[in-house]
């Protein structure tokens, strides 16, 4: 059993990206498949499906070179992150996405600056 669901979905992209791998399957989640949409919405993952108890994520590729090169983990079970939306962070200047968990759903940082919203910041990627 996973106690950590964010920073175990993270670490198991980042090993499959490292190894190479098409796909990775992990224990689903629906706070899972709600990061794993964000990612495919915004083109760093292909398709996502629960099969069963598990949860298929598809690495995106580009040229046969993934399109994550980094993925981190900011809030964890000893240490939560909550931003207000003047506060989310920017990645890379924009040109990465932050995630965040909202009262209004998990999205990018930049949907929640557009709505108004703050929340606790899972994680980042570029």
């Amino acid at each position: 059993m996973v106690n950590n669901s964010i920073p175990d979905l993270f670490t198991r992209i980042r090993n499959g990206v490292l190894a190479g791998k098409s796909d990775v399957a992990m224990p689903y989640s629906r706070l899972k498949l709600a990061v794993c949409s964000v990612l495919e919405k915004e083109g760093y993952l292909g398709d996502c499906k629960k099969t069963g108890n598990e949860l298929l994520v598809e690495i995106a590729y580009k040229r046969k070179k993934p399109v994550i090169s980094h993925i981190r983990t900011i809030s964890r079970p000893g240490l939560r992150v909550f931003r207000k939306k003047d506060e989310l962070p920017k990645v890379l200047g924009g040109a990465g996405i932050a995630i965040v968990s909202t009262s209004k759903g998990v999205m990018t940082g930049h949907e929640a600056v557009a709505k108004s919203l703050g929340g606790e910041v899972l994680g980042e990627v570029w």
